[in-house]
């Protein structure tokens, strides 16, 4: 436990202990769910399934730890909006139902899509979308075979 005391009464000193619990414990809210990759991101990590535990709860939280212990970063998410849009995609003018989309570093390269139990991350709340114990995230960057 990280906590500061200073020379002052009982009271104080117990509060200012109190207070770092509890800020400590929100801190280490842990999350534990399970990952399925396919694709290249399959083949990078050299497994279909894993179980994966990280600090925090928002999928933003889970990618970010996740890259740290495996670098597959760079296979699903886009930095820029180029990166996202495949050229050959048909402009809509006026595309039917309710598009969303993530903002700009915030979107899957072309083709890659992050999913939590089976829906699109921009379908929920992007990479702010709340993730709970047992969730199912899948990572999905397919292989392209072109004749």
């Amino acid at each position: 436990m990280n906590a500061t005391t200073t020379e002052t009464d009982g009271d104080e000193a117990e509060s200012t202990v109190e207070a770092t619990d509890t800020e400590t414990n929100a801190e280490a809210t842990r999350t534990t769910v399970t990952v399925r990759c396919t694709g290249h991101v399959r083949t990078a990590i050299g497994t279909h399934e894993l179980s994966f535990t990280f600090e925090g709860t928002t999928l933003r939280a889970f990618l970010d730890a996740f890259f740290d212990e495996y670098d597959v970063a760079d296979l699903l998410i886009a930095e820029t909006d180029e990166e996202a849009t495949h050229r050959g995609w048909a402009p809509v003018d006026d595309a039917p139902g309710t598009w969303r989309k993530n903002p700009e570093g915030e979107n899957t390269r072309r083709y890659a899509r992050v999913c939590v139990n089976g829906r699109f991350n921009e379908n929920l709340d992007g990479l702010d979308t709340e993730l709970t114990e047992d969730d199912r995230v899948a990572l999905i960057y397919p292989f392209m075979f072109c004749c």
